[in-house]
């Protein structure tokens, strides 16, 4: 069970994996909230070589701006650990924190449009 964009294995498996919580987007007459159709789901690495640095951004720059990604991500909301090919997915621009003794800090992707 491992991380995965478009089939292939990040060459370093995040730090931490964690589905961000929905924001409400609205209040409908009953008092309900209402949420997006969509979740998010952050990944982050502690540190990292400018390879695996390197590897996100090609991601990024491969479907930025046009294109979505099939991640495999654990399984929103299910009883077991198990991963599952999240389709249609969008990836945010990774960032990156300072460099340290030739390694980035504090790199972080998110993976928007998550269809659960």
């Amino acid at each position: 069970m491992t991380y995965k964009i478009n089939g292939t294995e990040l060459v370093i498996q995040p730090t931490k994996g964690r589905w961000v919580d929905r924001q409400s987007v609205d209040i409908d007459g009953w008092g309900h909230p209402i949420y997006p159709p969509y979740r998010e789901f952050e990944l982050s690495w502690q540190l990292g070589t400018m390879e695996q640095a390197e590897q996100l951004r090609t991601y990024f720059s491969a479907v930025g701006s046009t294109g979505t990604v099939v991640v495999d991500l654990p399984k929103y909301a299910t009883n077991a650990y198990t991963f599952f090919a999240y389709t249609g997915c969008v990836l945010q621009e990774p960032s990156y924190g300072a460099f340290f003794a030739e390694h980035q800090a504090d790199m972080l992707l998110l993976v928007t449009r998550i269809k659960t």
